[in-house]
C-alpha cells in the first residue's frame, strides 16, 4: 500500500513514499511523526492523529505478525490492522492516520519538559492537517492512555475548539480530564457533526500485585464518569447495560461512554484498543457502526496484520 511521507522543516512539503516512515520534525522539537495514507483513495479525506500511549513506540503501536523472538508490545494495539479495517469500510475514502510520538514516550512527561505546549500542540495540528487536508480538512484527535493528555494539551491551546476537529476519543486515556475542559466541549458538541467517543474500564478496583493500580480518583474510571455527569447536566441520554459494559449514549447520537464492568479486579487498559476499540471509535455512531465487527469481542481485523 502506498503512504504519504510528511517531511517538515520551516516549510511544508509532501513526497510519496511506499513505506511509512518516522519523521523528525525540527520545527516541532523532539515529536516523531508517522502519516499512514492511502494514495489509492479518493473520497473525502479524513485525519486522525494518534497520540502514543505512555511507553510505546510507533511500531509497536501499528503492531505486526510475531516472530521468535518479538517483543509482546507488536501484538496488544495493532492500530495499522485496524485502519485497514477501516479503509475496508470507507469504500474508497481517505483515512489517513498521524502517529504522534515523543522521544520521552510519554504526554504527560513531555508536556512538562515544554511549557508552550499550548502554543506546540495547536500549531502541530494545524499545520499538519492543512497540509494532508486543506481547508476543508476533517480531523479526528485520537489516543489511547498517555496519548489523552496530547489532547488535553491541545485543548488547553485553543480558545474554542476549531470546525474541522469533527471526532475526539478517549481510549482510556482521559487521565486529565477537570471541569476546567468542559466548556470548550460542551460548545463544540452543539456544532453540526461533531462526535465524543469514551472508553474506560473500572479502573479504581483493578490490582497488580495485590495492590491498587491508580488512587480512587485518578483512572479513568474516576475521570470519564466526572466528564459523563458534566454532560448529562445539558444533554439528554440514554442508557443500556450488557454482561460486561455500561453504555451511555446521547440521544442525538454524538456523544457515546462505554465503561467495562471489572468483576474480577482486572487490569484491562489495552484490550480497549485492542478488542477493535480504535475501530469503533472511529465508527461509532455512524452507518458502520459494528457492520463486520463488534466492541470489545476477539479481533476482527486479523486479516489485515502483516
Amino acid at each position: 500500500m502506498k503512504v504519504l511521507l510528511l517531511i517538515v522543516s520551516l516549510n511544508l512539503f509532501l513526497n510519496c513514499t511506499a513505506h511509512a516512515q518516522k519523521i523528525d520534525s525540527s520545527w516541532v522539537g523532539d515529536i516523531k511523526l508517522t502519516i499512514d495514507h492511502d494514495l489509492n483513495a479518493n473520497g473525502r479525506r479524513i485525519i486522525c492523529f494518534f497520540a502514543l500511549p505512555n511507553g510505546n513506540s510507533t511500531e509497536w503501536t501499528m503492531g505486526k505478525k510475531l516472530d521468535s523472538g518479538d517483543n509482546w508490545h507488536y501484538d496488544i494495539q495493532h492500530i495499522r490492522a485496524q485502519t485497514e479495517f477501516i479503509r475496508s469500510k470507507m469504500k474508497g475514502q481517505d483515512f489517513t492516520v498521524v502517529y504522534l510520538e515523543n522521544k520521552m514516550k510519554s504526554w504527560p512527561a513531555w508536556k512538562q519538559q515544554h511549557p508552550d505546549f499550548k502554543q506546540r500542540l495547536p500549531f502541530l495540528v494545524d499545520s499538519i492537517s492543512m497540509a494532508l487536508g486543506g481547508k476543508q480538512r476533517t480531523v479526528y484527535l485520537n489516543g489511547h492512555s498517555g496519548g489523552g493528555s496530547m489532547i488535553f494539551g491541545y485543548l488547553a491551546g485553543v480558545e474554542s475548539i476549531p470546525s474541522y476537529i469533527k471526532r475526539i476519543s478517549f481510549i482510556d486515556s482521559d487521565y486529565g480530564y477537570d471541569s476546567s475542559y468542559y466548556p470548550k466541549l460542551s460548545n463544540w458538541l452543539k456544532e453540526k457533526n461533531t462526535v465524543l467517543t469514551v472508553f474506560a474500564y473500572n479502573d479504581s478496583v483493578a490490582l497488580y500485585n495485590g495492590k491498587p493500580v491508580v488512587s480512587a480518583m485518578g483512572g479513568t474510571w474516576y475521570r470519564s464518569r466526572l466528564l459523563l455527569s458534566h454532560l448529562q447536566k445539558e444533554f439528554a441520554f440514554n442508557f443500556r447495560e450488557t454482561d460486561t459494559m455500561l453504555i451511555h449514549t446521547s440521544r442525538d447520537h454524538k456523544i457515546f461512554f462505554y465503561l467495562k464492568k471489572n468483576m474480577d479486579r482486572g487490569i484491562y487498559h489495552t484490550q480497549q484498543v485492542e478488542l477493535n476499540g480504535f475501530i469503533h471509535s472511529i465508527f461509532c455512531g455512524t452507518k458502520r457502526e459494528e457492520q463486520g465487527y463488534d466492541y470489545y469481542t476477539p479481533r476482527a481485523y486479523n486479516h489485515f496484520i502483516r
